[in-house]
């Protein structure tokens, strides 16, 4: 989507990938620069040399394992600044990378400020609505989740009537869904009552440029197997991916789908 809302706007793009480059970008696809965290350096002297005077980060993050010997120089020079916040929450760490882009020249953007149209708005999305145990679900678990975030730990919890079934850490969303859908058999107090809610939301200051709460269709697949009831964001902070096979996945499962 980032792709297609360059090139609508005449933008040149550039993909780098950290990994095997995804499989629908082929030519004509965008140039394409492989690269390893190992050689930051050849990865600014490709940038520079195709002209790139922003940068965008996209996908899942996951903490590498860093092999020093395969170091070039510049990562040698820049290792120390980000090896420092490797014991840090994940926005730390994050703004620390972005310190590091910007002071070789590239200014950061988020994803949403090339498409906005990813960004949840407020309200129903989809013709399932939260019901009045299901709001104060939703109450309780933006609560939760703000309190984590102010320790720069996760961005979600999982509520379900009152009680906390779960909280988002390193391991992500969708490893949280899994956590409950794996342990909280019996631990709802009315077996007729409301199913819970999943809340994802920003941590308190965060920079959003780097890693942004985001759903899309596997959280809704993954929150439907833990018996939830819906799945709450906080409007105009949180990504939707693929909006419409996400809406239309809740609508299938029965989930509520609620920008708070």
């Amino acid at each position: 989507m980032l792709l297609d809302n360059c090139r609508r706007r005449a933008q040149d793009c550039v993909l780098v990938s950290f990994q095997d480059a995804p499989g629908d970008v082929d030519p004509p696809g965008p140039p394409l620069i492989r690269a390893g965290f190992e050689r930051l350096g050849a990865l600014f002297d490709a940038l520079k040399e195709a002209r790139v005077s922003a940068v965008v980060f996209a996908g899942g993050m996951t903490r590498p394992r860093l092999d020093p010997a395969k170091f070039d120089e510049k990562t040698r020079q820049i290792a120390p600044r980000l090896f420092s916040q490797m014991g840090q929450g994940d926005d730390a760490l994050l703004r620390q990378v972005a310190a590091v882009f910007e002071a070789e020249g590239f200014s950061v953007l988020a994803p949403h400020q090339l498409c906005p149209d990813l960004l949840a708005p407020r309200g129903v999305l989809g013709t399932h609505e939260p019901q009045q145990a299901d709001r104060a679900d939703i109450s309780r678990a933006q609560a939760l989740a703000q309190a984590l975030g102010a320790l720069d730990v996760g961005q979600g919890a999982v509520v379900a009537q009152g009680l906390c079934l779960g909280l988002e850490t390193l391991q992500g969303t969708d490893r949280l869904l899994e956590f409950v859908a794996r342990t909280a058999a019996g631990l709802r107090p009315d077996p007729q009552g409301g199913g819970g809610v999943l809340y994802k939301g920003p941590k308190p200051g965060q920079d959003l440029r780097m890693d942004m709460p985001t759903i899309g269709p596997p959280t809704v697949e993954n929150a439907a197997r833990a018996g939830l009831a819906g799945i709450a964001v906080a409007a105009g902070a949180v990504l939707i991916l693929e909006r419409d096979r996400t809406i239309q996945a809740a609508d299938r499962l029965g989930l509520f789908l609620f920008g708070a």
